[in-house]
């Protein structure tokens, strides 16, 4: 079971010596928003993310290795992906990866390909429901060798008495294995970020409801 560290006291070294320990930090972002709100929140979760880390590595160990969801190579060639993908995590990883840790790869190319894949396809109206619920089927079973898949590389990377960091996307299904310690990192600004995210969201489907063109319904009238 994955404990919070916001809850937790700073863990006394003795205590987890030897023992593999994973920090798990969740990935936010918010797509197409440039919005000075977002742009703050998103600048204080990075700020916060590497003030809680830097209090867990005083008390676990320095950071070994760094795993991050989507990234299909390691080292400075992941890194560059990660540039692409997000600017905010890849200045923090490469700082971290600076001090020492190493990027290591997780992900499977063709599982994460097929599961990004259908799950655009699940985005899509679809007239048959048999379809859709094959599809369906497909997703479920690709996500879960997904992420069997990041669980076993995880499992083989982190040594005894050794600290890794995942950053994957909230709602993941990765089943750790029951040897490691893993930590929840939960800066204060990601409720924040939440609540935010989702006024947002409000505000967005409003607009797409008093922008749709209402459907006239008057019948037409007869000449006189």
């Amino acid at each position: 079971m994955s404990q919070e560290l916001g809850r937790l006291e700073r863990p006394a070294a003795q205590q987890y010596a030897g023992k593999r320990k994973l920090l798990l930090l969740p990935l936010i972002q918010a797509p197409g928003v440039e919005e000075p709100e977002a742009r703050e929140l998103l600048d204080r979760f990075w700020d916060q993310t590497r003030q809680q880390i830097a209090s867990l590595e005083n008390g676990l160990g320095r950071l070994r290795h760094i795993f991050h969801e989507t990234l299909t190579e390691d080292g400075e060639s992941g890194l560059k992906q990660l540039e692409m993908f997000d600017s905010r995590s890849h200045r923090f990883v490469q700082e971290k990866c600076q001090a020492g840790a190493s990027l290591v790869v997780i992900e499977e190319p063709e599982l994460l390909m097929e599961t990004l894949d259908l799950r655009r396809f699940l985005r899509m109206p679809l007239a048959s429901q048999r379809v859709a619920h094959r599809i369906q089927e497909w997703f479920a079973e690709s996500n879960r060798e997904r992420y069997k898949h990041i669980a076993e590389r995880i499992d083989a990377s982190i040594g005894d008495d050794q600290v890794g960091l995942l950053l994957i996307s909230e709602g993941h299904q990765v089943q750790f294995p029951a040897d490691l310690e893993v930590f929840y990192v939960a800066p204060p600004a990601l409720d924040d970020f939440r609540r935010w995210f989702q006024g947002w969201l409000a505000e967005q489907q409003q607009e797409m409801s008093s922008s749709a063109p209402e459907e006239d319904n008057s019948e037409e009238q007869p000449e006189e």
